[in-house]
This record gives structure tokens, C-alpha cells and sequence, in this order.
């Protein structure tokens, strides 16, 4: 995904330069050969049109609207394919100010729960390593991953700027998109969707690790007693403060 994406800019980029270029070289050509000299009249001859002009200047960029249009359209239809099964499904819920990550066990639509992480909002002091305390996405290097999007709460936007994509988390209408990450290594991650206070704080970190180390995270978790998955829904939001409260409440009861 991150190539096909990277040689769109590019050659938009590059038709563009080239468009400028011609653009700037006739801006120049034409005040220099067309500047008032010494003896011409006040104004030159006035022309009220040019046929053959005004049809080249409106067939030109519409046609370069529409290369750059199927371009952008093939590409894009190419990027949020989804039909292909992919080896490992993650659910992402966006909540303010954090991030949720269920592990589903199986394939695509098949997938069942298995295990989940679930992160708080970034305590953004200034110290050092206060990146190790941001929730952590594990992904399996050289896999196919899909992440189905969900929000808790208002609408987010799930960004891993390493894959040159992000997308939408909208309230009762799930995202999906698929990824195949092909270097290991920590990347970031972020929110691209003014979600409210403490939105420049709703960070993550994506760590892209082998196929073995993702299955050691996954079992930690799974030994951690964290087997299920969180909810996905305003509804589950409320049912997850409903739990903490009385677990709250059963604390100040024992002390």
C-alpha cells in the first residue's frame, strides 16, 4: 500500500512541476517578446477572442483533471480493498483520549475473540519515557492485517503515518482497511481528528516484530488474564465505567 501511495505523490508531483514549468516558460516568453517598445501605440490591437485558444486552455486541464482523476480513483479502489483474507484481524477502538486493541483469533469474518490491550491517555509531562507508557499496537511483520475501526465516543481518526494512511472512526459506523507491514521496527501513532481536550495527547505506539515475538505478546496478554475483548460501542463504554465503579465501591467496602 505505502509504494503504490508513495509513486502517486510522486507522480502528481512531478505532472505538476512540469505543468509549472511550461506555464512559467510561456509567462516568460510572452513578456518578453510581446513588452512595449519604443514606438508601439498606446494599446495594441484589441481582440475580443481567440477560438482556437480558449478551446485548448478548456480541453488541456480538463483533460489532465481527468488522467489525474483515474489515477487517484484506481489507486484508491486498490487501497481499501478489503475482499482478500487476511492473516491477522485487529479490532481499534478510539475513546477519549485513548486507544483499545482487540486481538481477534482466526480470519476475516470468522475471527473470534482472543485477546485485547487496553491503553490510557498519555501523561504528557515531559519526562523521559513517557512513550512506554502509551498503549503499544503489535503487529506481525510481513502479514496481512486488517483493522476494523470502531468509536466509543466522538468521531476519531486512526493514523499510522508510516503507512501513509489514516481513516475515520466514526460512532455506529465501523472503517476497515488492510496493511502488510514489511520492515520491523516502533513507529507512531496518533489521532488526525480534533476529538476534543486532550485530543493532542491520544497517542499509540506500533511495534512491527516478528511472528514470533507477536505470538509471545499475545500469550503474555492471554496470562495476564486479558482473553475476551473490550467493547466496541458507546454502550460497552458505559458498561466498562459501570464495572470500574463498583469495582471502586467493593475497594472502599473491604478498606
Amino acid at each position: 500500500m505505502t509504494p503504490r501511495m508513495s509513486q502517486l505523490w510522486d507522480g502528481s508531483w512531478i505532472a505538476a512541476l512540469a505543468v509549472g514549468v511550461l506555464v512559467w516558460g510561456l509567462t516568460i516568453w510572452v513578456v518578453v517578446a510581446y513588452r512595449r517598445r519604443k514606438g508601439d501605440p498606446e494599446l495594441p490591437p484589441q481582440v475580443r477572442y481567440n477560438m482556437p485558444i480558449e478551446i485548448l486552455y478548456t480541453i488541456v486541464p480538463v483533460m489532465m483533471v481527468g488522467v489525474l482523476f483515474y489515477y487517484v480513483a484506481r489507486d484508491q479502489q486498490a487501497i481499501l480493498d478489503t475482499s482478500e483474507t487476511p492473516d491477522v484481524t485487529v479490532q481499534v477502538v478510539g475513546k477519549k483520549w485513548s486507544w483499545d486493541f482487540n486481538y481477534l483469533e482466526g480470519n476475516g469474518d470468522s475471527a473470534q475473540p482472543g485477546v485485547y490491550d487496553t491503553g490510557r491517555q498519555a501523561d504528557l509531562t515531559g519526562r523521559e519515557g513517557v512513550e512506554e507508557d502509551l498503549p503499544t499496537l503489535y503487529l506481525p511483520v510481513n502479514e496481512r492485517v486488517q483493522f476494523d475501526l470502531y468509536s466509543r465516543d466522538v468521531i476519531h481518526s486512526f493514523w499510522v503515518p508510516a503507512f501513509l494512511m489514516k481513516m475515520d472512526m466514526i460512532p455506529g459506523s465501523p472503517n476497515k482497511f488492510q496493511v502488510t507491514p514489511t520492515k520491523e521496527g516502533d513507529f507512531k501513532g496518533k489521532c488526525a481528528e480534533l476529538c476534543g481536550e486532550y485530543h493532542s495527547e491520544m497517542l499509540f505506539n506500533v511495534r512491527v516484530v516478528s511472528a514470533e515475538e507477536y505470538q509471545q505478546h499475545l500469550d503474555d496478554l492471554a496470562a495476564a488474564g486479558q482473553t475476551g475483548s473490550l467493547p466496541i460501542t458507546l454502550a460497552g463504554a458505559n458498561e466498562i465505567a459501570g464495572v470500574q465503579a463498583d469495582s471502586v465501591r467493593s475497594n472502599e467496602e473491604e478498606n
